[in-house]
């Protein structure tokens, strides 16, 4: 769950101040209506597009970042039906850096109500830049962890398909709990996920516990198997 923070306090907390976009210069992203651009044939083109015009951004600047959502999960070869916006991870000591950086490309970035990433708008598509996953701080960890894959051919750091699934799972609560839209990303990625990590961190937790036993019940997943039998104590005979 998300906790509402005032602009002034997230702005204080995450060192960004004032994130306005700034004039065109060099290395900027051109705007969605410059004359001659190839506009996006449709939604999930505009949110690709989107996507590595950003990526491209963040690596020219060398900042530490992985890419998340679902065009983290078409870069591993989900199906290109792609959500409403592009996700970034990026750690909360770098929010203000990033923040000017996509200022100085042409980007207007700002900060929502929640106090778990900035935002930032890229040709007409919606931007999250998240700083905490899971309900845990990205982490330069996390970000190691990532894998550099094309995306619609630009090469970017993609969140670990266990990672991804794991903050999916850390997302599930009794107010939000759709099964449906992890689901189709479980069963593409089946392969590549450590499900036996994914249940130590997660399988105590009641929603995340539903949803491994409705993947055992497709025969998406196997079962998990019985839970390790105490060590026995060693007899006195054997104790001398």
């Amino acid at each position: 769950m998300t906790q509402p923070a005032d602009d002034h306090a997230l702005d204080q907390r995450a060192g960004v101040s004032e994130l306005r976009p700034s004039t065109q210069g060099p290395g900027s992203l051109p705007p969605k209506d410059a004359p001659g651009e190839d506009l996006p044939l449709d939604r999930n083109q505009a949110i690709l597009q989107a996507a590595k015009q950003v990526g491209a951004v963040l690596k020219r600047s060398e900042h530490p970042f992985a890419l998340a959502g679902s065009v983290a999960v078409y870069a591993h070869g989900g199906t290109q039906n792609l959500q409403h916006d592009v996700d970034f991870c990026i750690r909360p000591d770098d929010a203000a850096a990033v923040a000017e950086t996509l200022r100085e490309a042409g980007l207007a970035v700002y900060t929502p109500p929640e106090d778990w990433l900035l935002k930032a708008d890229c040709l007409g598509q919606q931007v999250d830049l998240i700083f905490e996953l899971a309900h845990e701080p990205v982490a330069t960890e996390l970000l190691a962890r990532a894998r550099v894959l094309s995306v619609d051919s630009v090469l970017m750091p993609v969140l670990a398909p266990t990672d991804l699934l794991r903050g999916l799972l850390a997302a599930f609560s009794e107010h939000h709990c759709d099964f449906g839209a992890v689901l189709p990303i479980a069963r593409t990625l089946r392969e590549k996920i450590d499900w036996d990590e994914l249940r130590r961190d997660c399988g105590d937790a009641p929603m995340p516990a539903a949803f491994f036993f409705i993947l055992e019940r497709l025969e998406i997943i196997s079962p998990a198997g019985p839970p390790a039998a105490p060590a026995a104590t060693a007899s006195k005979e054997e104790q001398r």
